[in-house]
């Protein structure tokens, strides 16, 4: 990448002007994982975390993360996303959870920064709700995995 678009020729940042792009169907999908104890698996499985089902209130809170990110992340464009779909996995090879987003728009921008945070504020939920019993998770791996529509086609990631 040459130039960044959101710095304009003075080196200030501005949101990009997408006026003149074309309305196009777009996704992306982001994911992230929650590295715990294999006993932090147990008690989520359970039902025994004391704030509740843990990975249903990541889910809702990471469908809500997503309409949000313009509020967020200073430059993004708001958008009527049609579709946020985020999946929380137990995942024993880990040990821990394994979050997904996909985030769907018709628009003139995309969706990758809607996605991510999707997956961010799931990953956040989850330490949130079972930190009592397990202060020494991680949150890794971040990242984007497809996006498709817009100028620059498709983009998936290696690996």
């Amino acid at each position: 990448m040459s130039e960044l678009s959101h710095i304009d020729a003075t080196g200030a940042a501005n949101m990009v002007d997408v006026s003149e792009k074309d309305v196009t169907s777009r996704t992306a999908i982001a994911e992230g994982v929650v590295i715990t104890k294999p006993e932090t698996i147990a008690v989520i499985r359970a039902g025994d975390a004391k704030k509740g089902d843990v990975l249903g209130v990541a889910r809702v809170a990471g469908i809500m993360a997503a309409k949000r990110t313009h509020e967020l992340i200073p430059l993004c464009h708001p958008l009527m996303i049609s579709k946020v779909r985020v999946d929380c996995v137990i995942d024993e090879a880990l040990p821990g959870v394994r979050v997904t987003a996909e985030v769907k728009v018709a628009g003139q921008t995309g969706v990758e920064m809607e996605a991510l945070t999707a997956v961010s504020v799931a990953c956040l939920t989850i330490y949130d709700m079972v930190k009592a019993a397990d202060k020494g998770m991680r949150i890794e791996g971040l990242r984007l995995l497809e996006k498709t529509g817009g100028r620059s086609g498709t983009y998936r990631a290696q690996g």
